[in-house]
C-alpha cells in the first residue's frame, strides 16, 4: 500500500497491484465442457520447473509454462479470446469499480481476546487469577456448547471478496493498476480483479 493525492489535495490510501500481462491457455466452450470460459496463465516459468503432464499440456495449446493457472467464466469466450492472446491492464480503464478476492493473511492458533476482540479479566490488584481466558462457556442446563460460541481457534487464511474498491489510475507500462483502500492478503499474495459492470 502506499499513498495518492486527488484533485482536491487530499490524502488518498492505495494499493498497487501488478495485473498481468496474462496470456490466454485454454478456452472452455459450451459443447466441449458445458460451461463457457477462458483459462488465463500468470508468471512465466522456465520448462523444467513444471511438471510433465503440465509441459505436455502446455505445448499442445502452443504457449509457455506458467506458474499460475485460472479460469474466468465469460459468455462467448471463443468469440471474444483465441488461444495466446495477450490480456493486459487496459481492459480495466473503462471500469470504475472493481472486485477484488484473495485470501487474508493467516495468524495461526489465537485467543479470544485477538480473534474476537474480548476485553479480557482485570489486570493487576489481584481481582482475577486469568487475564485473556473466554470465561464462562455458556449456560450449564444443556450440558454442552451451543453452535456458534465465539472460542479460541485458527485465525485468518480465508476467502474474502471485497467489492466497490475504485479504479484511480492504470499504468500500462509497468502492467498496475492502482486501487482505492486495501486488499485482503498479504504482500505478494495473489489476488483476483473482477469488474463490477
Amino acid at each position: 500500500m502506499t499513498r495518492m493525492f486527488d484533485s482536491n489535495g487530499n490524502v488518498v490510501p492505495v494499493t498497487l497491484i501488478k495485473a498481468g500481462p496474462c496470456v490466454v491457455t485454454d478456452i472452455r466452450t459450451l459443447e466441449k465442457n458445458g460451461y463457457e470460459a477462458v483459462q488465463l496463465g500468470f508468471d512465466e516459468m522456465k520448462e523444467y520447473k513444471v511438471t510433465k503432464p503440465l509441459r505436455e499440456a502446455f505445448k499442445k495449446k502452443e504457449v509457455p509454462c506458467f506458474r499460475v493457472l485460472r479460469e474466468f467464466r465469460l459468455n462467448d469466450a471463443n468469440k471474444t479470446y483465441k488461444l495466446g492472446d495477450r490480456v493486459t491492464v487496459e481492459i480495466f480503464e473503462k471500469s470504475k469499480v472493481l472486485k477484488v478476492k484473495g485470501t487474508s493473511k493467516g495468524c495461526g492458533f489465537t485467543g479470544v481476546v485477538k480473534r474476537w476482540g474480548f476485553r479480557g479479566a482485570p489486570a493487576s490488584h489481584g481481582a482475577s487469577k486469568v487475564h485473556r481466558k473466554p470465561m464462562s462457556a455458556g449456560a450449564t442446563d444443556p450440558a454442552r456448547i451451543f453452535k456458534g460460541k465465539r472460542s479460541p481457534g485458527r485465525m485468518g487464511n480465508e476467502n474474502i471478496t471485497v467489492k466497490n474498491l475504485m479504479v484511480m489510475k492504470v499504468d500500462k507500462e509497468n502492467n498496475l493498476v492502482v486501487l482505492r483502500g486495501a486488499v485482503p492478503g498479504k504482500r505478494d499474495s495473489l489476488v483476483y480483479l473482477l469488474r463490477e459492470n
